[in-house]
C-alpha cells in the first residue's frame, strides 16, 4: 500500500491504483450510523402500520354505530 501525500488514512493499492481510507474509528461510526437509521426506520414503519390499524379499527367502530 501506497501512503497518499497529505492523507494519513488514505493509501493507494499499487495493483488496481484505488484509493483505500484506513480509517477504522471512522468505518465503524458509519456502520453504527447506518445502523441506526435502518432501525429508525424499521420503528417507523412499525408506528405506520400501528396507525393504519387504528384508522381501520376507529373506521369499523364509527360504521357499526351507524
Amino acid at each position: 500500500m501506497i501512503p497518499v501525500e497529505g492523507h494519513k488514512n488514505l493509501f493507494r493499492d499499487p495493483e488496481t491504483g484505488a484509493i483505500l481510507d484506513n480509517d477504522t474509528n471512522a468505518y465503524s461510526q458509519y456502520i453504527n450510523k447506518k445502523n441506526r437509521n435502518a432501525d429508525q426506520k424499521a420503528e417507523l414503519d412499525e408506528m405506520k402500520k400501528d396507525i393504519d390499524e387504528i384508522k381501520s379499527l376507529l373506521q369499523q367502530l364509527v360504521n357499526h354505530k351507524t
